[in-house]
C-alpha cells in the first residue's frame, strides 16, 4: 500500500505545479484582458457622453441667428466621423488605435473652432443652456483623460503579464494572446492647446 501511495502523491503534486503554471497564468491572462475591455468600454462611454453634448450644443448654436454654417457643419462632420470609428477591443491595433484618436482629434479640433466662433455672439455665450452644455463638457474631456489613463493602466498590467517569464512560454502554448494597443499622445500635443471655456 505504501508503495502505491508515493507514486500517487509525487502524481498528485506534479499536477498541482502543472495546473499552478498553466491554468493559473491562463486564467490571469484572461482576467487583465477582460479587465482591460471593460476599461475600453469606460473609454468609449466617455467619448459617447461627449458626442451627445456636442450633438446638444450645436442645436443650441444653431438656434443664434446667422451663426457660421460652415462652422457648424465641420462640427457635425467631425462629430459623425467620430462615432463611425468602432473599434473591437478584444482585438486593438495600433493602427485601429490611430484611426480612432485621429477621428477624436478631429472633433476635438472642430469644437475648438466653434468655441472661438461663439466669441463674437454675445447672446449665445449669456445663454444658460449654452454656458451648462459648456461646463459638462469641460468636465466630460477630464472623464475622459481619466478613463483613457485607466485603460492605458489595465493595458500596461495585461501587456506585462503576456511578456515576463515564464508566462510568455506557458501562455504562447495554451492560446494565442496578443498584447493591446495603448493610447499615446497625437503627435505635437506635447504644445498644450489654449481652450478657453470660461467666457465673460
Amino acid at each position: 500500500m505504501k508503495k502505491l501511495l508515493i507514486p500517487i502523491v509525487i502524481l498528485i503534486v506534479i499536477v498541482g505545479i502543472l495546473y499552478a503554471l498553466f491554468a493559473g497564468k491562463y486564467n490571469q491572462a484572461i482576467v487583465l484582458q477582460e479587465d482591460a475591455k471593460t476599461a475600453w468600454s469606460n473609454v468609449e462611454s466617455a467619448y459617447q457622453r461627449r458626442s451627445d453634448l456636442i450633438g446638444n450644443l450645436v442645436k443650441t448654436v444653431q438656434g443664434a441667428a446667422d451663426f457660421e454654417r460652415t462652422t457648424l457643419k465641420e462640427v457635425i462632420d467631425a462629430r459623425s466621423k467620430a462615432t463611425s470609428v468602432n473599434i473591437d477591443p478584444s482585438n486593438i491595433t495600433p493602427e485601429q488605435m490611430a484611426q480612432f484618436q485621429q477621428a477624436q482629434s478631429g472633433l476635438t479640433s472642430a469644437l475648438s473652432r466653434l468655441l472661438v466662433t461663439v466669441e463674437r455672439y454675445p447672446d449665445l455665450k449669456s445663454n444658460q443652456n449654452f454656458l451648462n452644455l459648456q461646463t459638462q463638457l469641460e468636465g466630460t474631456e477630464n472623464r475622459i483623460n481619466v478613463e483613457r489613463n485607466r485603460y492605458n493602466e489595465a493595458v500596461g498590467k495585461y501587456n506585462k503579464h503576456l511578456k515576463v517569464f515564464p508566462n510568455n512560454i506557458v501562455l504562447s502554448i495554451l492560446g494565442s494572446f496578443e498584447e493591446m494597443a495603448r493610447f499615446e499622445a497625437d503627435e505635437g500635443t506635447e504644445k498644450a492647446p489654449d481652450v478657453d471655456f470660461d467666457f465673460k
